[in-house]
């Protein structure tokens, strides 16, 4: 079974930085995707960006388009969000996921507070 544990989180000054980590053990097939989640309070949640660990590409969405970067070191069994230029916006609840396509998630980790003050 796939689990993952995030890590990064933090307060944060808008303009700053901060990059999560993302640790996945366990069996690997669930890994063909990583993404990157959020959820502010009150709002739906939102796919940030994912991975594909075999081939390398990306998806991001547009309200983190040339901010965040999405990125894996498979020795250590880790995806990042490296997110620049922090908004308030940004401000929730980041979680990462694993699944088998770009859009099915099926195992989550429990989550990391980023939180972005004006």
């Amino acid at each position: 079974q796939v689990q993952l544990v995030e890590a990064g989180g933090g307060s944060v000054q808008a303009g700053g930085s901060l990059r999560l980590s993302c640790v996945a053990s366990g069996y690997t097939y669930s890994r063909s995707y990583i993404g990157w989640f959020r959820q502010a309070p009150g709002e739906e949640r939102e796919r940030v960006a994912v991975l594909s660990t075999r081939g390398g590409g990306t998806y991001y969405a547009d309200s983190v388009k040339g901010r965040f970067t999405i990125s894996q070191d498979n020795a250590k069994n880790t995806v990042y969000l490296q997110m620049n230029s922090l908004k308030p916006e940004d401000t929730a609840m980041y979680y990462c996921a694993a699944g088998s396509s770009w859009y099915s998630f099926g195992v989550w980790g429990q989550g990391t507070q980023v939180t972005v003050s004006s």
